[in-house]
């Protein structure tokens, strides 16, 4: 079982910066891939980045291709996510997530590929 927890949300401005982490504890030798996922109010969970645990390899959705980049840091088994340009667009509350379990979907950022999941931190962006 892995433990994720998030931070680093709040209120930015429209065009300014941001940096969410994600600390991920317990079984975190089992983590092939880590993602995160953002819902607005009234809309679904969307992924935005996803990054694999072992080369780093990363993806992102179309929406925040060019403006967010996820890293992680293995030694302190935290994922971050820097995000840029911020939009209104962009508020929601973000979720990091694990898969423990090696399903390749998740690199592509399947939500059902991801077995562990933190509570969310909010962002939101003022125009």
């Amino acid at each position: 079982q892995v433990q994720l927890v998030e931070s680093g949300g709040g209120l930015v401005q429209a065009g300014g910066s941001l940096r969410l982490s994600c600390a991920a504890s317990g079984r975190t030798a089992s983590i092939y891939t880590m993602g995160w996922f953002r819902q607005a109010p009234g809309k679904e969970r969307e992924f935005a980045a996803t990054i694999s645990w072992s080369d780093g390899g990363s993806y992102y959705a179309d929406s925040v291709k060019g403006r967010f980049t996820v890293s992680r840091d293995n030694a302190n088994n935290t994922m971050y996510l820097r995000m840029n340009s911020l939009k209104a667009e962009d508020t929601a509350v973000y979720y990091c997530a694990a898969d423990t379990a090696f399903r390749p979907l998740a690199r592509l950022g399947v939500h059902s590929a991801y077995d562990s999941w933190g509570q969310g931190t909010q962002v939101t962006i003022s125009s």
